[in-house]
């Protein structure tokens, strides 16, 4: 009987630390939850090469602060998608952006030096959804097709999860996805 109890009791035990944690990930969190720096590496999947349909990138992202309520992200991606595919060129891809609270959105920003579609740097936005920080980025590429880039960074128990697409004319071409881990504050 006794025995009986304590089994009962931990498979409630379980049930309710299960359902804690299932609230906590269901929580909003701030944008100072994903301040630090963030390493870890990913896989990428691509229908525009045939060598190089699967490759792994590194992965590093520090994400800061600044004044008034906005954030600063800088990436960097190192691919392997290019070149031998026995022995895949490294090519170190970065991009810095600055981004500032909208004026009329809550957890919603826009780039601070708000690039042009038709530029180099595209036209930039971000949101806070619960736990995942989702940036956006929209360009018109040479042959004047529509491009769009959506980064969603996903808090977890382990880390952040990364989940890459791009985009062009609206047919997928790239995704990535991987973990990362939080290196500093």
């Amino acid at each position: 009987m006794v025995r009986r109890f304590f089994v009962v009791a931990g498979s409630l035990l379980v049930l309710l630390t299960q359902f804690q944690t299932a609230a906590l990930a269901q929580q909003d969190v701030s944008i100072s939850a994903f301040y630090g720096v963030w390493r870890g590496n990913a896989l990428s999947e691509s229908n525009i090469s045939t060598h190089f349909r699967v490759t792994a990138r590194d992965l590093d992202v520090e994400i800061r602060p600044v004044e008034p309520g906005g954030f600063m992200i800088n990436w960097a991606t190192v691919l392997r998608q290019k070149g031998d595919p026995n022995a895949p060129a490294e090519v170190l891809k970065e991009a810095r952006v600055t981004f500032l609270p909208d004026a009329t959105r809550q957890k919603v920003w826009r780039a601070a030096d708000q690039g042009d579609p038709m530029g180099e740097n595209g036209f930039n936005w971000a949101r806070l959804e619960g736990q995942t920080l989702t940036i956006y980025g929209i360009g018109v590429a040479e042959d004047g097709s529509a491009e769009l880039q959506i980064y969603r960074r996903t808090l977890t128990d382990l880390g952040m999860q990364l989940d890459f697409t791009r985009t062009v004319d609206s047919e997928p071409v790239r995704s990535a996805r991987g973990k990362l881990i939080k290196f500093a504050q």
